[in-house]
């Protein structure tokens, strides 16, 4: 996760830092400091760590959303509220957004709570530096069970936003929800919440929730679609965004799977900065996995090897090794070693399964 922290004081900039401090140890947790505050200009020790916003904080603000980066400005909420507001979408995509004060005794997520994790990183920072997360959900007021929580916990696409609504109103009145799997999807002892009545898929009722990998035919108040596949990818240096979006689109249009079915999207380690596939994923909110050469030499399979890729990379096939690696135990190859224009790409369908557990 990439989280942006913008100041506009002097005050602000120095909490800044020392959260940044707080997170430097903190894994897979990238942090980059922004500051308004002119002082900032001369004092120079700090030049290379907090880069100072030269445009309007709406201007950064457009680019932390497209960029999904989760958010965090440390001053006024208004300050926060009138940057993002002209370049949010909807809750499914939007990014955290969250606001603490110059004190550092508040952290307020003000935009995607659940999809966009903005609760969990609030109670997180809040921890770190000894403050007060300011949660206004209803569910996680009332401890209650939320289904779109429980969707991204679970990396399951919610295909039907409109049911989230639904299903929360009816948590919130008491009333327990039918939420119905796919024999053989949930994960060992299930601590199954009190909300919820789990049945199998298909249920002979109509469920309020149903969590399904089919496409059709399914009767349910709201559908979650298990990310099954991960692609696999591999390309010369450089090649353009446009490029590979479209080698990549028609690749899935043809094995009909949509972006919002995707787990992930794996490479070797040697792409990890590859601004193609980046944009890509970033555009489709996807993780992008890499794995070191031996990592993916290791992986077992038949694949289609390649003396050249060898040569140049350190492993003989990396983008149907990388999709099999990202699966984990029970993925298959659907869709081999496929090339054109210096990209390669390959499809692998892992098993899936549920949980209840809050982690």
């Amino acid at each position: 996760m990439k989280i942006s922290i913008i100041s506009f004081t002097r005050s602000g900039r120095m909490l800044a830092g020392r959260l940044a401090k707080e997170l430097a140890e903190t894994d897979k947790m990238e942090i980059q400091l922004y500051t308004k505050y002119r002082g900032y200009l001369d004092e120079e020790k700090q030049r290379e760590s907090v880069l100072f916003v030269e445009g309007s904080v709406g201007e950064w603000a457009k680019a932390q959303l497209q960029e999904k980066n989760a958010t965090l400005f440390i001053g006024a909420c208004g300050i926060a509220v009138r940057a993002v507001a002209p370049y949010l979408t909807d809750k499914l995509h939007d990014p955290a957004v969250l606001v603490m004060d110059e004190k550092g005794k508040y952290v307020i997520p003000i935009l995607s709570g659940h999809v966009g994790g903005a609760n969990g990183l609030a109670e997180f920072l809040a921890g770190k530096m000894g403050a007060e997360p300011v949660i206004t959900t209803a569910t996680d007021l009332g401890g209650r069970f939320a289904v779109d929580l429980f969707a991204k916990r679970n990396r399951l696409s919610i295909v039907n936003r409109e049911g989230i609504g639904a299903v929360s109103a009816k948590v919130l009145a008491g009333e327990k929800i039918t939420l119905s799997v796919e024999k053989g999807h949930i994960q060992g002892d299930a601590s199954i919440p009190e909300e919820v009545r789990v049945t199998e898929y298909p249920s002979e009722e109509a469920a309020d929730v149903a969590v399904t990998s089919r496409k059709e035919g399914v009767r349910a108040q709201l559908v979650l679609r298990p990310k099954e596949y991960v692609v696999g990818l591999g390309c010369k240096k450089g090649k353009g965004d446009e490029e590979m979006e479209s080698f990549i689109s028609r690749k899935l249009k043809e094995l009909d799977i949509l972006p919002e079915e995707i787990w992930a999207v794996a490479s070797v380690s040697l792409k990890k900065e590859e601004p193609g596939i980046l944009a890509w994923c970033r555009k489709e909110n996807i993780p992008f996995l890499t794995y070191s050469p031996q990592e993916l030499m290791e992986t077992e399979g038949k694949f289609t090897g390649s003396l050249f890729v060898q040569e140049q990379v350190g492993v003989d096939n990396v983008c149907e090794r990388a999709a099999m690696k990202a699966c984990g135990m029970g993925g298959r190859l659907i869709a081999g070693k496929y090339a054109k224009d210096g990209m390669t790409i390959a499809v692998a369908k892992r098993e899936w399964s549920v949980n209840f557990d809050e982690e």
